[in-house]
């Protein structure tokens, strides 16, 4: 996963995530730099399939805490938006 990110972005950089995803969208690793070390965690989903950014968005897809941690779930994070005030 490190060597794709390297690839990909020239280096893997500090408090970012880099999510992948197989074929099917069942299962996702993310590596994640915490200016320390890396952490690589996996999950898989049993029924249905993660949400994943559409290919033309290009390579980097900017997220807020919120839908990453939708999109970790299985839940369609695209649909998560700031919040409004209702008066």
């Amino acid at each position: 996963a490190l060597a794709r990110v390297v690839k990909v972005f020239g280096e893997a950089r500090a408090h970012h995530a880099y999510l992948f995803a197989n074929r099917r969208a069942t299962r996702m690793k993310v590596l994640v730099h915490d200016g320390y070390g890396l952490w690589l965690c996996c999950r898989r989903l049993y029924r249905g399939g993660f949400v994943w950014a559409d290919p033309s968005a290009g390579a980097g897809v900017l997220v807020t805490p919120e839908q990453l941690q939708a999109l970790t779930i299985g839940l369609p994070w695209q649909r998560l938006h700031r919040p409004i005030r209702v008066a």
